[in-house]
């Protein structure tokens, strides 16, 4: 009889013991699932780590071929940085987030396991893995561009007159006289849509 209840008490013991360790590995596979539904948010972040030093890199060319470069020559060396910018960014986006989608695990999954519980991590994952979710993400371009066509509209006779005077203001100090130190643009540009998620 005791030889029963020890048994049985050893194999409740490893039974719960065995639960325990199969909860770990339940909150790893659900944290991987989570980092897998956000690789469009994994793939926009490997973008912008591609494309914001090409962009600064072509506001200081912008900046040089103001000052270098005569005015009927600028359009063609303009165009032609534009398109080394394009090529750039074509030819390392696809390294950079192929090395995005490598490293979003290990550096992910640890973090999802200790900050969320398994309850957290399943209702996490239930979202991701909705219907309407999908749909809602999928709206993001078209929102942002509607929202973007809008403010332009909307601060356009705020900046025009704004802008102008930054122009002469920037002409001024840089010895350029009354010609503007550039083209003051008619009014800013609607963002580019975003495919973040």
């Amino acid at each position: 009889m005791i030889k029963t209840l020890l048994l049985a008490a050893a194999l409740a013991f490893s039974a719960q013991a065995g639960a325990q360790a199969a909860a770990p590995g339940k909150k790893k596979a659900l944290a991987a699932q989570i980092v897998q539904a956000q690789q469009g948010g994994i793939d926009q972040m490997a973008r912008q780590v591609v494309e914001q030093p090409a962009l600064q890199l072509m506001q200081r060319a912008g900046m040089v071929i103001q000052s270098r470069f005569e005015a009927d020559k600028r359009e063609a060396v303009a165009r032609d940085v534009q398109g080394e910018v394009r090529k750039y960014a074509e030819e390392t986006f696809p390294i950079v987030r192929d090395r995005a989608r490598a490293l979003a695990p290990d550096a992910l999954v640890p973090l999802l396991e200790a900050k969320l519980s398994e309850a957290e991590l399943q209702e996490v994952l239930a979202v991701f893995q909705s219907q309407a979710w999908r749909k809602y993400q999928a709206l993001a371009p078209e929102m942002q561009k509607a929202l973007g066509e809008k403010l332009v509209a909307d601060v356009k006779p705020q900046l025009e007159p704004r802008l102008k005077t930054l122009d002469r203001t920037l002409a001024d100090r840089l010895g350029l006289g009354g010609g503007g130190a550039a083209a003051a643009p008619a009014a800013p540009a609607a963002a580019a849509p975003s495919t973040a998620k």
